[in-house]
């Protein structure tokens, strides 16, 4: 097989399902073509440990703005279900600006995150809905420092990205907003729910310098 050849595959590879997310982004965004990108240098197909593909940072003015590619099909079609994109939906997470001492290394940390919910979803088939709550008892907040109060998430509709329909089925954007042990033990122990907690917050915007609400 000749080199011609082989930039003729490569320049057929099917990316509607990832286009038609940066799509959606563009319409939030229509200003960043070219926002910040963290690429998986080995893909989980290839035998890589971190399931997204990339997650692209947007500037939202008082936050970054992460969205997630790799939780619906980017590619090829390869699930039966002709009505659902892969696992059905994409991640998104709002992180409040701060003068951190090393905001790169939080945006990172961030994306880390992401990359270890993900892989929940890859390895055990969790999908992740809106008004749910990720607790694992952790106590350490997940800051680069560890410092912050924000120990969880729960789970809300992102509300500037709406669901898409792409070539390969609908996706939705669920978003994690970032809450503390105090909140998580509240929702836990039925004390309030998902729903109730996201009100009392105010913002979904994820805060590590915010107190507990609880």
């Amino acid at each position: 097989m000749g080199l011609f050849e082989n930039e003729k595959e490569e320049e057929e590879i099917n990316t509607s399902g990832w286009d038609a997310i940066t799509e959606e982004c563009e319409r939030v965004y229509p200003e960043q073509t070219n926002p910040k990108h963290y690429v998986t240098l080995i893909k989980w197909r290839l035998g890589g440990d971190s399931p997204l593909d990339g997650i692209s940072v947007y500037d939202g003015g008082a936050y970054w703005h992460f969205v997630t590619y790799g939780l619906s099909e980017l590619y090829e079609k390869e699930s039966e279900d002709e009505e659902i994109s892969g696992y059905g939906m994409e991640f998104t997470f709002k992180l409040k600006k701060e003068n951190y001492a090393d905001e790169e290394a939080e945006l990172q940390c961030v994306c880390g995150i992401l990359q270890s919910i993900s892989r929940i979803t890859f390895t055990k088939g969790e999908v992740f809905n809106a008004y749910e709550y990720v607790y694992t008892g952790q106590t350490q907040g997940i800051d680069t420092e560890m410092q912050s109060n924000i120990t969880g998430f729960i789970t809300i509709p992102d509300k500037e990205f709406q669901s898409i329909r792409t070539p390969n089925g609908t996706v939705d954007f669920v978003e994690f907003i970032g809450v503390t042990n105090a909140e998580l033990l509240a929702i836990r122990g039925g004390e309030l729910g998902v729903e109730e907690l996201y009100r009392k917050l105010g913002s979904d915007m994820t805060d590590y310098h915010r107190e507990s609400v609880c």
